[in-house]
């Protein structure tokens, strides 16, 4: 008998995706814009953006083509969603540095106790 995962939640949504990109044809950038379209129209909270940060940053997405993507379906999803889109999407990138800073601060923590005598 195995034990239940620890995440279940996490893990559904993780396999839920990795199905969705492995059946999904499109190039990197266009599946981020269709995804982060998608986040847009839904109202969606910070943390969903958080999830498409490192895919983002790795398929050299700008901050440039996301303002692109914002002015461009505003008309048909409406200001205040992308307002809020705005504001979620600054608090995931909080969020990020906030955790890639911590990782950062650990590591060098790491690194210095590997060195002690």
């Amino acid at each position: 008998m195995t034990a239940a995962p620890d995440t279940p939640v996490l893990d559904t949504i993780t396999a839920m995706t990795i199905d969705s990109v492995e059946r999904c044809h499109m190039d990197q950038r266009s599946l981020l814009l269709a995804r982060v379209a998608a986040l847009v129209a839904m109202d969606a909270p910070a943390i969903s953006y958080l999830a498409h940060i490192d895919p983002a940053i790795k398929a050299d997405f700008t901050v440039e083509q996301l303002q692109d993507l914002l002015v461009a379906i505003a008309p048909v999803v409406g200001t205040a969603r992308v307002m809020s889109a705005a504001g979620h999407i600054a608090q995931a990138f909080g969020v990020a540095i906030a955790l890639a800073e911590t990782e950062a601060e650990a590591m060098a923590r790491a690194g210095a106790d590997s060195h002690k005598p």
